[in-house]
């Protein structure tokens, strides 16, 4: 067990902080802050966050760690605060971690046994979510599916059984594609997608997955996608609905205890009765 006092051990801290996705005037006053106080910024893009700093007359020394250093910087990192340095981790934009990279370093950093500190700030996701028309409760974030087709289609078929709300990200130029697999794996299902959120030319596309496939031509921008969950299954959870549904959790990544509290959570069955079931079928 890990206790972490975030303002009260006096340790060197690695802080989380949310950047704007398109709009700047949603950069919080804490988060200009931070970043004008620690000793490091580490960026996903040093370019795109030098803008920002720009902006912000920020003149912290900035330093990249994308997904291509990832491990190499992750170590870079640790060892910037074993020297007692603070360091600020932001991506382009939304929160680190959030289908950007910064996992290895969280990770790298906790087992050192320091800090890592949130400051909150915009996500794409949450944005999206919220103004979907969508059930906003439960919720599945996915992020970007594989840029592979047939893994991609594979990763859906593990979800399609979810009743909860799906989230995705999507890039403009394989839109048309990810619709055309949600169509074939999920079915005609409600659909929200979201694009330029904040952005002078934000927009909602409210419908149904082929509603909007015929509308996704010559979309641009970054894109969230909110899919309505599987509602086929909700009130026919026999045993082998529920194994079914406790094995497609564990494909997402989640542990055995884990998926069996996230299919409690969806069905509203015991969590202790789904346990029994699948301790006694393994």
């Amino acid at each position: 067990m890990i206790r972490q006092k975030s303002f009260e051990n006096g340790k060197p801290s690695l802080y989380l902080v949310a950047t704007p996705i398109g709009n700047l005037d949603e950069m919080t006053p804490r988060a200009v802050e931070i970043l004008k106080k620690v000793d490091v910024i580490a960026a996903e893009d040093t370019r795109t966050t030098m803008k920002l700093l720009n902006h912000f007359s920020i003149t912290t020394h900035c330093i990249a760690h994308h997904m291509h250093n990832e491990k190499k910087s992750a170590a870079g990192l640790l060892n910037l605060l074993q020297a007692g340095q603070n360091v600020a981790l932001v991506s382009d934009a939304g929160y680190p971690l959030l289908s950007d990279p910064g996992q290895q370093a969280v990770d790298r950093i906790l087992e050192a046994g320091f800090n890592v500190i949130p400051v909150s700030g915009a996500n794409a996701m949450l944005n999206a979510l919220v103004a979907s028309g969508q059930i906003v409760m439960p919720f599945y974030f996915r992020g970007f599916l594989s840029s592979t087709a047939a893994l991609a289609k594979k990763e859906c078929e593990a979800l399609k059984q979810l009743n909860c709300t799906l989230i995705f990200y999507e890039a403009p130029h394989r839109i048309a594609k990810t619709l055309q697999i949600f169509l074939e794996v999920f079915g005609d299902r409600r659909l929200t997608l979201a694009r330029e959120l904040t952005k002078k030319h934000e927009e909602f596309l409210r419908g149904t997955v082929s509603e909007i496939l015929k509308e996704s031509e010559g979309l641009k921008g970054e894109m969230v996608l909110i899919l309505e969950g599987n509602k086929e299954l909700e009130d026919t959870w026999d045993e082998a609905s529920l194994l079914e549904l406790v094995k497609q959790l564990k494909q997402t990544g989640l542990s055995t205890s884990e998926a069996i509290k996230q299919a409690a959570k969806q069905t509203g069955q015991s969590k202790n009765e789904i346990y029994a079931l699948v301790n006694r079928k393994a």
